[in-house]
């Protein structure tokens, strides 16, 4: 099952209204960082960075994903954002983006391929944040359940977990 649930109406009404220049309304980061952007417009966000908590991911709209994967026993609730969505508001258009491992491990694939693939950078299972020695604090996943396309060697070397850091190229 891939699903799509907002968990704050109001502000996904707002973002889709409003688009990518939304970069105030951020919350104020209040707990552990869990991932960094880099490499983004200078003139949109200070330091070419963003530093996100959970409750800032939460913030662009909270999606889910149900599925099995060959790295865990039985179906998962996975939740997190929809990359596509983290790349909309980050403004990145046509750039590669380059996803690091908390092990240094990296993958490269264009932004425009996460809105026709459709991963989740996700920050919970079950409903239980995702630990770094359970493929914390970040795992890019992909409904798997969802058809064949979801199911090929390119997809799964793209299913980074421990992620921690994405490096926008330009």
């Amino acid at each position: 099952m891939f699903a799509f649930q907002p968990t704050r109406l109001g502000l996904l009404a707002l973002l889709l209204l409003t688009g990518p220049s939304m970069s105030s309304t951020l919350p104020q980061r209040t707990g552990p960082v869990v991932l960094t952007v880099f490499g983004l417009d200078p003139a949109r966000f200070q330091d070419s960075t963003v530093e996100f908590d959970v409750p800032m991911l939460e913030s662009l709209a909270t999606a889910e994903i149900e599925t099995s994967s060959i790295w865990t026993d039985g179906t998962h609730r996975y939740t997190g954002v929809m990359l596509a969505t983290l790349a909309n508001y980050l403004n990145v258009g046509d750039a590669t983006l380059k996803f690091h491992a908390l092990n240094d491990y990296s993958i490269e694939f264009p932004a425009v391929e996460a809105r026709n693939t459709g991963p989740l950078l996700a920050y919970e299972v079950d409903g239980e944040l995702m630990p770094v020695r359970d493929k914390g604090p970040i795992w890019l996943i992909y409904p798997y359940d969802s058809g064949d396309e979801y199911r090929t060697d390119t997809i799964y070397s793209r299913s980074i977990w421990q992620l921690d850091r994405i490096e926008v190229l330009h």
